[in-house]
């Protein structure tokens, strides 16, 4: 099996060094490039195409939650920081940011475990407390009911019940198993959700299910 791919983004050389330091350790991880600011990242990102992009939140001239919508297009991004404030938490979850992970709060193997879900598609890691402030963004939003009709999202019957089960928290063997699917269809079903929603990760399309609406960038 091919290497991860990593971009890491940090305006801190040491913090950077050592993040590069640790990646390098793993077998199945290659950093293929740094940058120390949200711009660099972009330009070395179109240019490297790394399969995912370890993203910090605090930089010069474009910070990470700046550039996220941008380079989530064409790629996959982490967001991999000290940075805890939940509405930055949301933010990036919301601009399509396929994790959130604390700088002290994961081990080398919990790191590579969150790289490999993210380039399958199989799951959004996050850091404990990125987690609590997803759960509190949904707590304190407006309750709006799930969708009678998932044609109102443009989903299938079968779209709308692989959805239901996400937002329910399910994992897609979890997801295979109770609807009697295969992983690949699932994960098929999901990619399909995820563009008909205009969404790039779980987090988003668990939102739009619930009928929370995608701010705008501010």
């Amino acid at each position: 099996m091919s290497p991860i791919t990593v971009l890491a983004v940090d305006d801190n050389i040491v913090v950077r060094a050592g993040l590069v330091a640790l990646l390098e350790t793993a077998d199945d991880i290659r950093v293929v490039g740094e940058a120390g600011d949200g711009a660099e990242a972009v330009v070395k990102a179109r240019e490297l195409r790394p399969d995912v992009v370890l993203l910090d939140v605090r930089m010069p001239v474009r910070d990470g939650v700046s550039v996220v919508e941008e380079l989530a297009e064409f790629t996959r991004v982490v967001m991999l920081t000290h940075t805890e404030d939940p509405e930055v938490v949301q933010t990036a979850l919301r601009r399509g940011a396929s994790g959130y992970l604390v700088h002290g709060h994961f081990t080398l193997d919990e790191l590579d475990r969150a790289l490999r879900e993210v380039v399958r598609g199989t799951g959004s890691p996050l850091s404990p407390v990125a987690a609590a402030a997803l759960v509190s963004s949904l707590r304190s939003a407006p309750r709006t009911p799930a969708p009678v009709d998932p044609a109102a999202l443009g989903l299938t019957d079968r779209e709308a019940e692989v959805l239901a089960a996400m937002a329910r928290g399910l994992s897609n063997a979890e997801i295979a198993a109770e609807l009697f699917l295969s992983e690949k269809t699932v994960k098929n079903h999901i990619n399909r959700i995820f563009r008909k929603l205009g969404v790039a990760t779980r987090a988003a399309a668990i939102a739009r299910w619930n009928g929370h609406a995608e701010p705008s960038p501010g």
